[in-house]
């Protein structure tokens, strides 16, 4: 799978918006290059959530194991609740995650930063993923989805 074919998937989602910032739009520097999805049935970047999904090229500060700096590396991230997480991981977020290596590719981990929070992540997602990340990627959307509509009657 490569950015694009990621980009073009989460975007066919409906209801979702992929920001990707780049220089002279406002974004801070280190987010160039970088996607982030959102589920925005408006077109319009919500104010008061966070993506639902990611996609980062690079090392961010605390954020290294993945190893995100070799060539061509990149790592796509989701949030999939605590039930997919713990399907996924055999553990639930926040609990140790045993044998994860960060750094390898085309396998399912917890988000190495963010796993705690139930997010899962793939660094250059390939045939053994594929799937995977697409329907991680539906699901994650289907949670903002129902987030959206809980506030929008809520408020």
């Amino acid at each position: 799978m490569t950015i694009d074919e990621i980009i073009d998937f989460v975007e066919g989602l409906d209801g979702t918006l992929a920001v990707r910032p780049e220089a002279g739009d406002g974004s801070p520097e280190i987010s160039w290059g970088d996607a982030f999805f959102y589920y925005a049935p408006d077109g319009v970047v919500p104010q008061v959530t966070q993506p639902f999904a990611t996609i980062v090229t690079k090392n961010y500060p605390g954020d290294e194991t993945s190893r995100l700096d070799r060539p061509g590396a990149f790592r796509v991230n989701a949030a999939v609740g605590k039930e997919t997480f713990a399907d996924r991981t055999g553990h639930a977020p926040g609990e140790p995650a045993g044998d994860d290596e960060p750094g390898v590719t085309d396998v399912v981990i917890a988000h190495p930063v963010y796993g705690s929070a139930a997010w899962l992540a793939v660094v250059n997602p390939g045939p053994q993923t594929d799937a995977a990340v697409r329907q991680l990627l539906r699901h994650a959307c289907d949670l903002a989805r129902a987030r959206y509509e809980r506030r929008r009657r809520a408020g």
